[in-house]
């Protein structure tokens, strides 16, 4: 009996090069609740979520956003979330199973950059967040136009991306968030070197690539020491600066003083009236329907 070979596993451009790091599934797990609380929910701009019948969320993670919309929106009927990291998706299947909504999440290993293997003109809502952790900026138009196939005419895709900088900031953080820039500008994450080099461009890539009717809401989350919300804050920062090191290593100059710095940044956030505020925007539009948009996409730029 002839067994299929298991199937290969593309190279990824995931900012955290290891897929089956713990640290980074445990950072997801804190930033995918501190980032919905912070925001309102997992769809606070829509007047009408409770409408979308079919969600597909892209590069999903821990699952937590696709799981807390099935909870929040039960006339849902089929929630789908797909990852390269099978790591990520096992766990996911997991917290859909024992949070009872495995009936209707599903989570599928799948690596966007290539195609989304679903049906054209399938889902209601196609929804991402901080895919700047992986896109480069080439990647954009394929991956945009495989949303829009994808997406019903008319159905809604959403994107939520953020800034670098935090506001103020405290010196060391300031230190390592130069050197956030610099990596994701050099390996081509980012349109612009400035801290605001995806966001300022969000709206612009959805209408330029077919998207209708594109608006956008920002955000502003704010963090303080000795809060839960401050603490949760804290916890992401730490783990990230430790998972990210080897992408630093490809892509910038690592400082001697690297662990230095990296420990001067943890005590200052936990200095009494530290304060930061973590700047997002979200931008949806509709989509036109790919058959009647696909002209635009096949024709030399």
């Amino acid at each position: 009996m002839t067994t299929n070979p298991p199937r290969r596993e593309q190279p990824s451009t995931y900012m955290v090069h290891d897929r089956s790091n713990e640290e980074e599934l445990t950072r997801l797990q804190i930033q995918d609740r501190m980032v919905t609380t912070g925001m309102g929910g997992v769809l606070p701009e829509q007047p009408n979520p409770g409408a979308f019948k079919r969600v597909l969320d892209i590069g999903c993670g821990t699952g937590g956003w696709l799981i807390e919309t099935a909870k929040n929106y039960p006339s849902t009927s089929r929630l789908i979330g797909v990852d390269i990291s099978k790591r990520m998706i096992d766990y996911a299947r997991e917290q859909a199973e024992e949070q009872q909504v495995s009936d209707r999440v599903e989570f599928h290993v799948m690596d966007a950059l290539l195609m989304l293997e679903f049906p054209t003109a399938y889902f209601d809502l196609v929804n991402q967040r901080f895919g700047l952790s992986y896109l480069r900026t080439w990647d954009w138009p394929k991956f945009l136009q495989e949303c829009q196939r994808v997406c019903r005419r008319d159905g809604i895709i959403r994107v939520t991306e953020s800034d670098t900088f935090l506001e103020p900031g405290s010196p060391a953080q300031t230190r390592l968030f130069e050197m956030t820039l610099d990596a994701f500008y050099r390996a081509g994450h980012f349109f612009l070197r400035e801290k605001n080099g995806v966001t300022s461009q969000l709206a612009h890539l959805l209408h330029q690539h077919g998207i209708q009717d594109v608006q956008t809401r920002a955000y502003a989350l704010a963090y303080q020491a000795g809060t839960p919300e401050g603490q949760r804050f804290y916890e992401d920062i730490k783990l990230a600066y430790r998972t990210i090191i080897p992408f630093f290593r490809k892509w910038t100059t690592m400082p001697d003083d690297y662990k230095e710095i990296y420990q001067q940044m943890l005590s200052e956030m936990q200095q009494p009236g530290f304060e930061a505020t973590w700047r997002l925007l979200t931008a949806w539009g509709q989509a036109p329907g790919y058959e009647n948009n696909r002209r635009s996409y096949d024709t030399p730029r």
